[in-house]
């Protein structure tokens, strides 16, 4: 795969989102907003807007929560984070990913696919390559970059 691709989430029905493949992150994150505990702590109630450059088609999520943890952004900023294990369909293949909740509005990239899934999937990453995979249709594309 290419460094960076499309994935879907079908568990949570997000069809489509543009990942960053980034090996030199255990976890995968995803961009979560509005994040509030259920069930004192045992569940976590979110909502995932998967277009970069849009505010439109935000989905409301409510899963366990698996951990929390402290990571270290690229920044070198650390913050405790919820993690969640996540279906995340990559190539046809589905892996569970242990994701991590943050907000990354200002980032490039709605989510970060970290090196746990890729192992899991036998993944092997080309970082002179993007969408491998395969590109998104057209309007999903016109959508992610707030054109649609």
């Amino acid at each position: 795969m290419g460094w960076r691709e499309w994935v879907t989430l079908p568990r949570i029905d997000v069809p489509w989102v543009k990942a960053k493949i980034d090996t030199g992150a255990r976890s995968s994150a995803l961009h979560a907003f509005d994040i509030e505990e259920l069930d004192g702590g045992a569940r976590v109630r979110f909502r995932v807007r998967p277009w970069q450059d849009s505010n439109r088609d935000a989905v409301v999520v409510e899963c366990p929560v698996h951990d929390r943890r402290m990571v270290r952004s690229s920044s070198g900023h650390t913050q405790r984070r919820y993690v969640v294990v996540l279906e995340l369909e990559l190539f046809g293949r589905t892996v569970k990913a242990e994701t991590t909740l943050t907000n990354r509005d200002q980032m490039g990239f709605r989510m970060l696919v970290g090196r746990q899934a890729l192992r899991q999937g036998g993944f092997v990453v080309d970082p002179g390559r993007s969408f491998v995979g395969g590109r998104a249709p057209r309007p999903v594309r016109r959508r992610n970059r707030g054109r649609a």
